[in-house]
């Protein structure tokens, strides 16, 4: 079983007369950076832990900013959303072994994952999830950040394993 990450925090700010909610979690990994990054690196891998994404199928950029990935959605319902629906999602930040970002243009929200070393060679991921306060209750996000880095280890930990 995958080991949940030591914390979540959620932050609300208003901006432009809307409130904007802010999920962070963090969890450290059991693989290097460079490992971790193989992962991530690989589109068709972020429907492994992203816990509301079935299929990704990226265009012919792959991982790049801008690049522009079509989504098939998990089979969990949202009040805005239907299982198995399709979207898209935008590539907004690619920094090699540090960080990658994207913007889900269905679902409204924008998401990030950092990587910093941790003793031992291990990983610190931090994930962080933003969007309007009514996105993230249509569409079920306050424990994503949480679920995907308990994928995210899960994951590295079978392939520490191997």
């Amino acid at each position: 079983m995958a080991a949940l990450p030591a914390f979540q925090t959620l932050r609300a700010e208003s901006r432009d007369n809307h409130r904007v909610v802010r999920i962070e979690a963090q969890n450290e990994l059991i693989a290097t950076r460079a490992d971790v990054w193989e992962l991530l690196a690989e589109p068709q891998h972020l429907a492994d832990w992203w816990p509301d994404y079935s299929t990704i199928r990226p265009d012919r950029r792959g991982l790049a900013e801008g690049a522009r990935w079509q989504v098939v959605r998990g089979r969990t319902p949202g009040q805005l959303r239907r299982p198995g629906g399709e979207g898209m999602i935008v590539i907004t930040k690619v920094e090699r072994e540090l960080r990658l970002a994207w913007h889900d243009l269905q679902q409204g929200f924008e998401a990030e994952i950092r990587l910093e070393p941790a003793p031992e060679g291990h990983t610190r991921a931090t994930l962080t999830v933003e969007a309007p306060a009514w996105r993230i209750v249509a569409e079920g996000l306050r424990s994503t950040p949480r679920h995907a880095l308990a994928r995210l280890h899960a994951l590295c930990q079978t392939a520490a394993s191997l």
